[in-house]
């Protein structure tokens, strides 16, 4: 039976998707896309807190004089339907010198010494071009090293798992809670030829039974973030590494706080937009 999704489309005036799109991902959304006069949010739930939720965050900007007027457009979308709107939608994206993302429908032709990554979403976050998952690509590319063991905690389409293999990690641990992204993740992972080094686990981090991993990559959201920040620390290596992202500036405070507390201490951390990426070590 085809799964069934369900597209919120948000207008507002002025328009600002940057804006829109950070607050967004706050909430339990599947996938977003920016278009030219509003953004269309995808959820596999179509409950009346999911529909309040938008509204209240929506009146809370019009009240804050940041907007001046939004409407909000609902739709149900089948699986095929989603997949043609990101079809339309998706370009080539280069997120820096070495680091190419393209869908499986445009052909690329990889210039020495850079790394492709072809990924295709079905519904999950993690198609290169939201400003947290950049920012995580570009980290990887300067902390992987020749045979670490990495984790990847809310893998989506596990492009993050699958870059961290093509850069030289010995194993990958992708694990989501979303069966679609399940589906998915081995999908992406047989495209790039990585599936015999990325273990794909449908589940939360306490579905991982190892526990010595020298990098745990984490791109959520906040709330998430502070919650398993003990099972994160649980798993990790001693001088392992942490990457933390799905932030905004106005969480690192909380994150810090949370984390340092565990015995963590930031490197390094890197912006785009009002979005950051903090990366600890124990």
């Amino acid at each position: 039976m085809m799964k069934k999704y369900f597209s919120y489309k948000i207008f507002s005036k002025p328009f600002n998707p940057e804006l829109l799109s950070g607050i967004m991902w706050n909430f339990d959304i599947t996938g977003l896309l920016e278009n030219d006069d509003h953004i269309s949010v995808f959820t596999s739930d179509i409950s009346a807190d999911t529909e309040r939720q938008f509204n209240e965050a929506m009146i809370r900007l019009k009240n804050e004089k940041v907007l001046e007027s939004f409407r909000i457009e609902k739709e149900i979308l089948e699986d095929q339907n989603w997949n043609k709107l990101w079809e339309k939608s998706r370009e080539i994206i280069r997120v820096s010198d070495r680091i190419v993302i393209k869908p499986s429908f445009k052909n690329y032709e990889a210039k020495e010494n850079e790394i492709v990554l072809t990924i295709d979403p079905k519904m999950s976050f993690g198609t290169g071009e939201h400003q947290t998952t950049k920012l995580v690509l570009s980290l990887l590319e300067k902390i992987v090293k020749p045979g670490m063991k990495v984790l990847d905690v809310g893998s989506g389409t596990g492009i993050l798992a699958i870059t961290a293999i093509k850069l030289g990690a010995k194993k990958a641990v992708a694990v989501d809670f979303d069966e679609v992204c399940l589906e998915n993740c081995k999908e992406n992972c047989a495209i790039n030829n990585v599936e015999n080094s990325v273990e794909v686990i449908t589940g939360e981090i306490n579905d991982v039974n190892e526990k010595d991993f020298d990098l745990i990559i984490a791109n959520i959201q906040k709330n998430v973030l502070i919650e398993i920040a003990d099972k994160i620390k649980s798993k990790l290596n001693h001088n392992g590494i942490v990457i933390l992202s799905g932030l905004l500036e106005s969480d690192k405070d909380d994150i810090e706080k949370k984390y340092c507390s565990l015995g963590f201490a930031t490197i390094q951390i890197e912006n785009m937009d009002e979005w950051i990426a903090i990366v600890l070590t124990l």
